[in-house]
């Protein structure tokens, strides 16, 4: 490992810090008061249904991710040149993509909100697909374009690590992920092909469980977002808890984003450890 700014420690150490937060998911704090709601939001937006907005969410969050705002904030003519750029300049241009998403995230839930049930179908793609471009456009932040098979695989990965309903959806994401970011490191290091980087990676990831898989993902998203849509159908104060749901979930998004690609961005530079993913804890009663 190469010698680290005090910066860069203290970034490490919130990245382990967040690895090992136990998920946080809604139901835990409303119990079985939102499970009846869940199930009618699950009928009226199935899983297969989750399965296809994924698949065409994905490819609208790529299209939908522009550069030249990051070009222009961060002084550079290539996305990639961020890579050799300053750790604390991608942490600003990423934290300013993270409030405008919540932002957005805030505005959407709270519009589809004021339909209750009747707004699901619109509000679960929409989410979805604004969760994916926030992923896409923080890594943009780090220098990283996320256009190949084995970078899309690691942008789902970071969506089924932030979106974990258990300790161990949330360890098995990290351990996928950690193959992907060696990987990809590998990439930069040794020079390898794009091909053979992939298929090696494909390899190990069918030992780590595959999680990173679509149906697997589609799976974890039906039972997370559902029982958070499920808040807003309660009458009245639907668009209110629409919005603020909505936001939160993008919040948690976006700083799995951003922990992910830091790590990834260190890894790259040799000064990040090839430890074993750490195991979620209890969360910090305080959010960030």
């Amino acid at each position: 490992m190469t010698d680290l700014t005090r910066y860069a420690r203290e970034q490490l150490k919130a990245i382990e810090a967040w690895k090992k937060e136990e998920p946080g998911v809604i139901s835990k704090a409303f119990g079985l008061v939102v499970e009846p709601l869940a199930w009618l939001v699950r009928k009226v937006v199935p899983e297969v249904a989750i399965r296809g907005a994924l698949d065409f969410s994905n490819a609208m969050a790529e299209w939908l991710t522009d550069t030249a705002d990051i070009c222009r904030d961060g002084q550079i003519e290539r996305i990639e040149q961020l890579r050799g750029k300053d750790l604390v300049l991608s942490d600003k241009l990423a934290n300013e993509v993270h409030n405008w998403a919540i932002g957005i995230a805030i505005a959407e839930g709270g519009g589809t909100g004021v339909f209750g049930i009747l707004g699901a179908p619109v509000d679960v793609p929409a989410i979805i697909t604004l969760a994916l471009r926030t992923i896409h456009k923080i890594g943009i932040c780090y220098g990283y374009e996320c256009t190949t098979r084995l970078d899309k695989q690691f942008v789902l990965g970071v969506l089924a690590a932030s979106g974990s309903n258990s300790v161990e959806e949330k360890v098995a994401a990290l351990a996928a992920l950690r193959v992907i970011e060696v990987q990809l490191a590998n990439v930069t290091w040794k020079k390898m092909t794009e091909k053979a980087a992939e298929a090696a990676a494909a390899k190990q990831l069918s030992k780590e469980g595959a999680i990173i898989g679509v149906r697997n993902l589609a799976k974890q998203l039906g039972i997370n977002i559902t029982k958070r849509r499920a808040l807003a159908a309660i009458p009245v104060i639907g668009a209110a808890v629409g919005g603020s749901v909505n936001g939160w979930y993008v919040k948690e998004v976006g700083w799995a984003a951003r922990h992910l690609f830091q790590e990834r961005w260190l890894i790259e530079k040799g000064t990040f450890s090839d430890a074993e993913p750490a195991t979620p804890r209890v969360r910090a009663s305080v959010p960030r």
